[in-house]
């Protein structure tokens, strides 16, 4: 039997295909796709509306749609990583957030899993957000009581992300608590990889200013190695992945003394 938590992130994330498919969706609708009660639909409205992932309406809801997503809403390319494993993401963003303290500075690098913590971090206040991600930014830019910090840099606009030798510059006055970082590969040996050659010098620069880093992905990432280096495997502390991780996928890790949780 599902936890009731799963149950919970399949209902919404049924909730968010819907509402992307047809650009509005019923309470009434949404009662019969789901078969849920009138009351589950209504509080399912309110959390999503909570993480600014909808817009509720009278006896419905529609997209928040920030317009800087919407001109990919039709690139199949985009939407496959966003609902790639959307429902693990999910609860690895949520674990993520619970390891954050008003008054840390939390870096966050790009990519879609940091999309979902910074989404569950908006219900926190008194922290400093410093991101190379413009869309992680934009995010938070109605929470007043959250500090945005930006890198600055040229912008990657295939994933909202700020490189080169500004965000360089800039990355070298930034101390962390905790940097909280997408990889498109964490491999025992050879470290955590990404795609792209100025992606990994920037976040190699963050990283060595944070006083912990923690990885979140989904399994697909463990014992994956990408193209361009951005830290040692040793350096970090936490790696939160999902459930359906491996026993022998995390071992690895565990034998370097890395903390692994699987949510």
């Amino acid at each position: 039997m599902p936890r009731t938590s799963d149950k919970l992130l399949i209902r919404q994330d049924k909730i968010l295909k819907l509402l992307h498919a047809n650009r509005s969706v019923t309470v009434e609708e949404l009662c019969r796709s789901l078969e849920a009660s009138l009351a589950t639909v209504r509080r399912d409205l309110e959390q999503l509306e909570s993480r600014s992932l909808l817009k509720r309406t009278r006896g419905g809801a529609i997209p928040i749609g920030p317009l800087f997503y919407e001109p990919f809403r039709n690139d199949q390319s985009f939407q496959d990583k966003i609902s790639s494993f959307a429902e693990e993401k999910r609860r690895i963003a949520a674990a993520a957030a619970q390891l954050v303290s008003r008054g840390q500075t939390i870096v966050l690098s790009g990519g879609t899993t940091t999309t979902e913590v910074v989404r569950s971090l908006k219900t926190l206040s008194g922290i400093t957000i410093v991101t190379n991600a413009v869309n992680v930014a934009m995010e938070l830019s109605n929470h007043k009581d959250i500090d945005v910090i930006l890198t600055g840099g040229y912008l990657r606009g295939n994933w909202f992300t700020l490189v080169g030798p500004i965000a360089n510059q800039g990355s070298e006055m930034i101390f962390s608590d905790i940097m909280i970082l997408g990889v498109d590969g964490i491999d025992a040996k050879l470290g955590l990889t990404c795609t792209n050659a100025a992606e990994a010098e920037l976040l190699r620069r963050l990283a060595s200013h944070a006083k912990q880093k923690v990885v979140v992905c989904d399994r697909s990432k463990l014992g994956n190695v990408s193209q361009w280096s951005l830290c040692d495997t040793k350096e970090i502390q936490h790696i939160i992945t999902d459930s359906g991780a491996s026993d022998d996928a995390v071992a690895p890790f565990e034998k370097l003394g890395i903390r692994v949780s699987r949510v």
